[in-house]
């Protein structure tokens, strides 16, 4: 019962801050990326566009990786590093309130990052195929 709760869990936090950045955060940077408006703020010096792309995908991508249990430690390394870029370059001159919130999402990644995505996700779907 205890695996079961902890897998459990995990498809919770994967669904919900996956979902979450995906949809609150990176969607709208995607939709930016897509329609040519490459205004975006230029953190570590390697252009707008290529920021915004990087932060659509760490955000989007990832984030829907992520929620559906694909690639799952893989797309935590991106994600986690955009929350750290957001936490302290973006934020850092704003105030611990501002730093929290990608904060926020760094530590769930990680903890996906530390235990994988459990049991219901397509990476344990596509272990147990490989083993069939």
């Amino acid at each position: 019962m205890l695996k079961t709760n902890i897998d459990l869990g995990l498809l919770i936090l994967r669904l919900w801050f996956g979902l979450e950045m995906a949809i609150a955060h990176g969607l709208p940077k995607f939709n930016k990326l897509i329609s040519g408006d490459y205004g975006f703020p230029d953190p570590l010096g390697v252009g707008n566009s290529f920021s915004l792309g990087l932060a659509t995908f760490g955000e989007f991508v990832c984030g829907l990786l992520i929620a559906v249990g694909l690639f799952t430690r893989l797309s935590t390394i991106p994600y986690m590093i955009t929350m750290l870029v957001a936490a302290f370059i973006i934020h850092i001159d704003d105030g611990w309130g501002k730093m929290a919130s990608p904060l926020m999402y760094f530590v769930p990644a990680l903890v996906l990052l530390l235990t994988g995505p459990g049991k219901y996700s397509l990476d344990a779907w596509l272990d147990r195929r490989k083993m069939a």
